[in-house]
């Protein structure tokens, strides 16, 4: 089969035959027929986000396909089936505290790379041998909207925070980032699980007009100056009434400033959850009172990914029209440009757009 492999770090991608994945026991084969390309894969192809990720490997987190062969312990998925994989691949032996790998993508410490030994080779390839249990029938589609259906991997980080916030419908939560590439998936995510209102903060005014045009007045935009008193009353401000949740989505590059400054705006007994990658660069820890923390009763967790009960919630959710992927604007690219589509996801800039691969032709 073709598949896109990254050779070491900085170098392109290179477009071979390599060969087809065999099949075992516990796993699925699948023929992938979009696959989603994230915004900061260069980054992470030119070492620049020091990902742990084994070389040379096959790229790509997550795909949308068809199964093209089961092992002898599936009992639901059939051969043609319409899937979405799921690239977060959990280790079995451990149900407290899994080791993790994101196929395709980094991994989790070395069990995660022990993994990846096996579980690796991501979607950038005709062919994804995936764990059976990553492997999720999203119900028959139209050939066409294949890449669509991908918009999924991306809702699904935003979906797994707004869970662990707990938000419940008719409630206040604040996406922090909102204007970024997560947080604005995140503002789509909240308000399909029916979020009474959406605090979205930011900079970027253009996005901001952006999100308040798209999705109404369920949205509060809140234009950020970069002082930390101010900004956080400027949040409580446009809230309705108590802010219940805050979700932080802010990439590694942002400080720990405007991160602050949007968890302690929850009101108490509220939940603050860290998604995103402030400090993973390096750089000053986030600081937040002890007293306030204490004396507020507030829940400060951190979230990494989904749990997986989240992916068939999320396509039920899509299925029954409250997440509307039509929204999502597709740019498709052959697999033998998966060059020309990394380089095309880095500077698109577009939000609510989505870069794919398609490396078999839909059917």
């Amino acid at each position: 089969m073709k598949a896109a492999v990254l050779k070491q770090f900085g170098s392109s991608l290179t477009v071979q035959t390599v060969p087809s994945p065999v099949l075992g026991t516990g796993e699925v084969v699948v023929d992938v027929v979009a696959a989603g390309v994230l915004p900061y894969a260069a980054e992470v192809f030119s070492g620049e986000r020091q990902y742990l990720l084994t070389l040379p490997v096959t790229p790509g987190a997550g795909a949308v396909g068809r199964v093209r062969a089961v092992g002898p312990d599936s009992t639901r998925l059939t051969v043609g089936d319409w899937v979405l994989c799921d690239p977060t691949v959990r280790s079995r032996d451990d149900a407290l505290t899994p080791d993790i790998t994101l196929q395709g993508l980094s991994a989790r410490g070395q069990g995660g790379l022990r993994l990846q030994e096996h579980f690796g080779q991501g979607s950038f390839a005709e062919q994804l041998l995936a764990p059976t249990e990553n492997v999720f029938p999203i119900g028959a589609i139209e050939p066409g909207d294949a890449g669509a259906w991908c918009a999924l991997s991306l809702l699904l980080v935003p979906y797994g925070g707004l869970l662990a916030a707990g938000l419940q419908a008719g409630q206040t939560v604040l996406i922090s980032g909102a204007t970024g590439h997560f947080g604005s998936a995140a503002v789509a995510v909240a308000l399909a699980m029916g979020a009474g209102s959406v605090i979205t903060p930011g900079r970027n005014e253009k996005m901001l007009d952006e999100l308040q045009r798209r999705f109404g007045s369920r949205i509060r935009t809140v234009r950020l100056s970069g002082e930390e008193d101010a900004d956080r009353e400027r949040m409580r401000g446009a809230a309705p009434g108590p802010i219940d949740a805050v979700l932080d989505l802010l990439p590694p590059s942002a400080g720990t400033t405007p991160v602050r400054a949007a968890a302690m705006t929850v009101r108490e007994y509220g939940t603050v959850v860290l998604m995103g990658g402030v400090g993973m660069l390096g750089g000053d820890d986030l600081g937040l009172p002890y007293p306030w923390i204490m004396r507020n009763n507030i829940t400060i967790r951190g979230q990494w990914m989904y749990p997986r009960e989240a992916i068939t919630r999320l396509i039920q959710l899509t299925r029954s029209g409250q997440l509307d992927l039509r929204q999502f604007d597709i740019t498709a690219f052959d697999l033998d440009d998966a060059n020309a589509a990394v380089a095309h996801a880095a500077t698109d800039g577009r939000h609510f757009s989505l870069t794919v691969i398609q490396p078999t032709t839909p059917r």
